[in-house]
């Protein structure tokens, strides 16, 4: 019994946005076949990180745009910075490369 992916997508959506792209022509875009678009839309199988951005650039879209992984919408930890050096550098200004 294969385990469903964590991973969802919003594959069915975008591809209605993108002018009602089929599965098939998608498949044919990003160079696999319609059952693996199928499985990946269902959530039955997690592409390659080659194949996500594929899909992504075919869709014209950020790859999070298309992929989401729970727990995601939250900002990632931040590390502190190593001693002796700020933790968040001032706003550049434009054309300058100085702080303000």
């Amino acid at each position: 019994m294969v385990k469903p992916t964590k991973v969802t997508n919003r594959i069915r959506a975008l591809r209605f946005a993108a002018g009602e792209v089929t599965q098939a022509e998608l498949a044919e875009r990003i160079g696999v076949t319609r059952q693996t678009v199928i499985a990946i839309e269902q959530g039955r199988y997690s592409p390659s990180l080659e194949v996500a951005f594929q899909i992504a650039r075919a869709l014209d879209v950020p790859l999070d745009d298309v992929f989401q992984y729970p727990g995601t919408d939250q900002q990632p930890p931040r590390h502190p910075a190593p001693e002796g050096t700020a933790s968040r550098p001032g706003p550049v200004t434009p054309n300058t490369g100085r702080t303000p």
